[in-house]
């Protein structure tokens, strides 16, 4: 019987919208700045459901630019949603330096930023 791979959807349970929710895990949450982005994140219990969210501000640039950075780090979370060791909360912020960057490159920063907070599964 073949081995069927996890869905790799972002639904909208999967987002984090309220403002108290941000605020809570501000204060509550860790924090780390790898590359072109910052990561704010806070484990669940295990039966939860990851979630997530992702800050630009207008520094970044116009519109577009903003857009794209958002859409690059929906989709690193969306295609390494199953590696994480335990659910999480987590805000993406991206900084300047994702300007003119691939996918890539923006998953490299994204899994050495999980790398370096220790939330990523052990590999075999």
């Amino acid at each position: 019987m073949p081995v069927l791979a996890p869905r790799l959807r972002l639904t909208r349970a999967m987002r984090i919208r309220q403002r108290r929710d941000f605020a809570r895990l501000r204060q509550t949450g860790q924090r780390i700045a790898v590359g072109s982005l910052v990561l704010n994140w806070k484990e669940l219990p295990n039966n939860s459901l990851s979630r997530m969210a992702v800050i630009t501000t207008k520094k970044l640039g116009p519109a577009i630019t903003r857009t794209r950075a958002r859409r690059l780090l929906r989709e690193c979370f969306r295609l390494h949603q199953h590696d994480l060791r335990a659910p999480l909360e987590m805000v993406l912020v991206a900084r300047r330096g994702m300007l003119g960057k691939k996918l890539t490159d923006v998953e490299s920063d994204y899994l050495s930023a999980l790398h370096s907070a220790n939330l990523l599964k052990e590999t075999a």
